[in-house]
């Protein structure tokens, strides 16, 4: 695991971008994937990121980042949704695993997203506990439409960029890897049709927004 060990929180997100560029392109390299990466990861993981994301099934983390057994650490739920197991499983990534990265990834025509808009308009909310993840993604909306941000990207970006500052504002343990410059918490963007990831937030990391591609 030569590759991944002691990176940068720059160095980590370099890294995951550029198989995501390779994936874009449609030339990825599959790295680590083969039975002797499965034999190599078998007695302990050092995956370089955790991948808080959506759990969509256009957005196998793996597939679109270009990366294989070990390397990455991944938290999903419907519309990236953060409750206490999630915020448990981050600062695990973080704490325990040392991951100098952590992602929060959503996408676009995200269903999660989508229901919230359409629960504010009609007043209708599914029931069960879809309910319950819709009631966490409708602040997300109502800060976009109050911010004048009206089109479903822009709702989305703004869902993301919420995500992230509830992350640092609920987990002493992430906020304070973040001070200390050993970790950084970036937000993506990923379009379902060309397989881009484009970043709308950063926290610890100098990155210009849609600058992933």
């Amino acid at each position: 695991m030569a590759e991944i060990d002691s990176l940068s929180p720059a160095e980590a997100f370099d890294l995951l971008l550029a198989g995501n560029r390779r994936f874009v392109a449609g030339s990825p390299d599959h790295p680590n994937q083969d039975a002797a990466r499965r034999a190599e990861v078998a007695p302990g993981q050092r995956p370089f990121a955790v991948l808080f994301g959506c759990s969509d099934s256009r957005l196998a983390a793996e597939i679109i980042f270009d990366r294989g057994l070990g390397d990455l650490f991944v938290v999903r739920t419907a519309g990236h949704v953060a409750g206490a197991e999630v915020l448990g499983s981050i600062e695990y990534g973080v704490a325990v695993l040392d991951c100098p990265l952590v992602v929060v990834l959503g996408h676009d025509s995200c269903g999660a997203v989508g229901a919230a808009c359409a629960a504010l308009e009609d007043g209708k909310t599914p029931a069960g506990f879809i309910r319950d993840v819709v009631e966490r993604v409708t602040p997300s909306v109502l800060a976009a439409r109050a911010a004048g941000r009206v089109e479903a990207d822009e709702i989305l970006a703004e869902h993301v960029r919420l995500t992230v500052d509830l992350l640092l504002e609920r987990s002493r343990v992430l906020a304070e890897q973040v001070e200390a410059g050993r970790t950084a918490v970036v937000g993506l963007r990923y379009r379902l049709a060309d397989g881009r990831a484009d970043v709308v937030a950063t926290r610890g990391l100098d990155v210009t927004a849609g600058s992933a591609s």
